[in-house]
């Protein structure tokens, strides 16, 4: 399966970022790609204010998402916030394309680092996978990436690969971090991990989550088969799905699990 992630930075107008998204989504199917993957806060920047732009599903902003997939015929992933009430939205991946629209709320909301997401943001409960051409794909964004169990779920639903979009925060180690978990994510659960992140922008005297670049794609045996620098670009790769079941058979944590000892 190949697939683009789209390592572009977002601003605080919906409107411009759906001509970017619309722009890198045309680049990645000249270039083959079946799946088109758009970083966390695709609609718009953290720092933002988001309640007053956030849409519904079937609101505007995702319809031209649509409309962009559908043109293309890829599936694309971008990231949105959907009202929450109270003043509060939803922190939501849209996935739409042939023969797929669905949406995945983000689990773990990012009260860390000084920035408290879940003061603007509800939590979703929901674990989400898709199927494209076939493969399965669960959906994740950011602070997920610290929490292995909702890979394993991934795994365990049969996704042989998990989609992750995030806008990561940056400071001293977060570099570091942000290639330790998702290699270890990828070991964890055995699949491909596809990790998509806000570039690296200019960065004013906000503390909000705004991206440091270096997405990257990693093989179900944590091994980093290609990577992007801080800057704007597009990663373009192929994902051999029948690698997975192989390396579960050679690394066989999903099986050799014991999870009656911890519940």
């Amino acid at each position: 399966m190949r697939i683009a992630l789209s390592q572009l930075t977002t601003g605080p107008d919906p409107a411009k970022n759906l001509l970017l998204i619309e722009e890198w989504t045309r680049r990645a199917a000249d270039a083959g790609a079946r799946v088109v993957v758009f970083p966390e806060a695709s609609m718009a920047c953290f720092g933002t204010p988001l309640a007053p732009l956030a849409e519904p599903l079937d609101g505007p902003w995702a319809d031209a998402v649509r409309a962009i997939a559908r043109d293309t015929g890829t599936v694309v992933v971008a990231g949105m916030f959907t009202p929450a009430g109270e003043g509060r939205v939803t922190n939501t991946l849209l996935a739409t394309g042939p023969d797929v629209d669905t949406s995945y709320d983000k689990i773990h909301l990012y009260d860390a680092f000084g920035f408290r997401e879940s003061d603007s943001v509800a939590a979703g409960d929901r674990v989400v996978t898709m199927t494209v051409d076939g493969a399965r794909l669960g959906l994740a964004t950011c602070y997920d990436v610290r929490f292995p169990e909702l890979f394993r779920a991934h795994a365990d639903a049969g996704a042989t690969a998990t989609l992750l979009a995030a806008s990561w925060g940056a400071g001293p180690g977060k570099l570091d971090q942000w290639e330790l978990l998702v290699r270890a994510r990828a070991l964890d659960a055995t699949l491909w991990v596809a990790a998509v992140d806000q570039a690296d922008p200019d960065r004013g005297p906000s503390t909000a989550p705004t991206g440091i670049g270096h997405s990257r794609v990693v093989g179900p045996d944590g091994t980093v088969r290609a990577r992007l620098d801080a800057a704007p670009d597009l990663l373009v790769t192929d994902l051999d799905i029948t690698e997975v079941p192989r390396t579960r058979q050679r690394i066989s944590v999903l099986t050799n699990r014991r999870p009656e000892l911890w519940h």
